[in-house]
């Protein structure tokens, strides 16, 4: 496990104890993104980076969603 402040901008996470749809993205040294919704985050916050298979089935799901609420 690593925390929020040793991301990347860009990277991937999740908060641990989260639910599996909750995956935030690094915008800034002191803000995440979910939904692009900033939100504030310590530096400290235990985090658990996504693999990139983690990223992308994450966006597999999120599309499907997407597509059936046409």
């Amino acid at each position: 496990m690593t925390t929020f402040e040793q991301l990347e901008i860009g990277d991937y996470f999740r908060i641990p104890g989260m639910s599996l749809g909750c995956v935030y993205r690094k915008a800034s040294d002191s803000y995440c993104s979910m939904n692009a919704l900033l939100q504030s985050i310590r530096l400290g916050t235990r985090v658990i980076l996504l693999t990139s298979r983690e990223v992308s089935d994450y966006f597999v799901v999120k599309h499907d969603y997407l597509k059936s609420l046409r």
